[in-house]
């Protein structure tokens, strides 16, 4: 009885003895307990120079005779020609009936009074000689002054230029500011009214720019006599 006891004990120690060698053996031999090793948080991931390209990217890499999909650069848009504010004279109708280009004589610029300079043409006629308007438009002002006398001052359509009629003999019946008038109709009559020499009744007929303002007695002064069919001299040679 004793004996089976004692055989039982020594069983016990022997097994439990091979276990405690069996675990130690475990640890001693890291490929007996594999353990997938932890990720460490603390240190950031570096990006791997093997990454996969970006399909853009990889596709360039396949075919390097792909052009790249970069914009042209900007076209410069075509300079406009540059403007021009040369504007042909517009072609007056002769302010007398019966007047032709080759009875006219180029007055513009001749001096007048010793100093005064003339800036208009003097177109000689009988007293009582109807003064036609020499293009459509409308009457700006009617006017008397010491040297023109009784004058008229017309505006074309588009307010660019102011036509003026001045040493009349008088106006045409129920002639009166801001009417409209039509081009050959009549406006007044020649006379010498004005600083005039009364032995010769004449037409004092001249062409002003308007400014933009548009005043009637503000304006450059533009030689009439090409305006009207006048012929320009040709140049003197002797001058040359």
């Amino acid at each position: 009885m004793l004996r089976g006891v004692l055989i039982f004990i020594v069983g016990v120690l022997a097994g439990a003895n091979a276990v405690y060698f069996v675990m130690k053996d475990g640890e001693r031999c890291p490929r007996c307990t594999p353990v997938a090793p932890l990720a460490r948080q603390d240190v950031p991931a570096t990006p791997s120079s093997t990454a996969t390209p970006p399909p853009l990217a990889a596709a360039r890499a396949r075919s390097p005779d792909v052009a790249s999909p970069i914009a042209p650069p900007p076209v410069s848009p075509t300079p406009l020609p540059a403007a021009t504010t040369a504007t042909p004279l517009p072609r007056l109708a002769m302010p007398l009936a019966g007047l032709t280009p080759a009875q006219l004589h180029d007055t513009f610029g001749e001096t007048r009074g010793g100093e005064r300079q003339h800036e208009a043409l003097d177109i000689l006629a009988p007293a009582g000689t109807p003064v036609l308007a020499v293009a459509d438009g409308h009457i700006e002002k009617l006017f008397t002054s010491v040297r023109g006398g009784l004058t008229i001052y017309q505006f074309e359509p588009g307010g660019r230029y102011a036509y003026y009629y001045a040493h009349l003999r008088g106006y045409a019946p129920k002639l009166a500011e801001g009417q409209a008038v039509r081009r050959g109709q009549v406006i007044g009559y020649v006379g010498s009214t004005g600083n005039a020499d009364p032995a010769a009744p004449h037409l004092h007929f001249a062409v002003f720019e308007l400014g933009p303002e548009r005043q009637w007695w503000k304006g450059t002064a533009i030689n009439p006599y090409q305006m009207l069919g006048g012929v320009a001299k040709p140049a003197d040679p002797s001058t040359r």
